[in-house]
């Protein structure tokens, strides 16, 4: 199997290739993060339903942002996006709490088998989910990559219908806003050794320094 199957080749489309490095990596966690801090105040002094609403004229303020900084709309974002339209919008309609808690399952479940059913027919989705300029590869560097991540959003799925399901509201909240981004911060800042090490060519020497990750999906 040819690399450019493995590794989600985007080198001939200038317009992705665009959105994932036209973001400083600061710039992209202000992005992410600002809608989940705007989320938590809200819920704070309003309630889940004030917090809903916020949550969704956020996402919808930080994928435009993304845009026009980027020139182009981020697949996760935008994924994100859609899904919390959906279920944020049943959330207020029904007045029903559980369906913005199930969002995040919904987005970790659609995430995970994107990059493990691509991982079943010899194909790696992680620039499509992340586009965040991997450097090349090696096949089974994007193999193990792909893998390793598509596992963790399973973890990521179930842990949510764990805590949704059997923890107050106050307590999802809090792992929402305050678990989800730090945990998937050191999950990917941990996968650093893996792609230095199957990194080809002048990669393999920009890896070993670590610099240049920024793999954070929205929450």
């Amino acid at each position: 199997m040819k690399e450019s199957t493995m590794n989600g080749n985007d080198k001939n489309n200038p317009k992705a290739a665009g959105s994932a490095a036209g973001l400083n990596p600061l710039v992209r966690l202000a992005i992410e993060a600002g809608p989940l801090i705007l989320f938590f105040i809200a819920y704070s002094s309003g309630g889940i339903f004030v917090a809903t609403g916020v949550f969704m004229v956020a996402v919808v303020a930080a994928l435009i942002t993304s845009r026009l900084l980027s020139g182009a709309f981020a697949t996760m974002p935008l994924v994100s996006a859609v899904v919390v339209g959906v279920f944020g919008g049943l959330t207020l309609y029904l007045h029903d709490e559980t369906f913005i808690k199930l969002k995040p399952t919904i987005i970790y479940a659609l995430f995970a088998a994107t990059l493990l059913g691509g991982l079943a027919t010899g194909k790696s989705y992680l620039k499509l989910v992340f586009e965040a300029g991997f450097p090349p590869l090696q096949e089974e560097g994007w193999r193990l990559l792909t893998l390793r991540w598509g596992l963790f959003f399973v973890a990521l799925a179930i842990t949510n219908e764990v805590i949704w399901r059997n923890f107050s509201t106050d307590t999802w909240v809090n792992f929402k806003v305050f678990g989800l981004l730090p945990i998937t911060l050191i999950f990917a800042v941990a996968q650093i050794p893996l792609t230095g090490r199957y990194a080809i060519g002048e990669a393999a020497d920009d890896n070993d320094g670590g610099e240049g990750r920024d793999d954070n999906p929205p929450a």
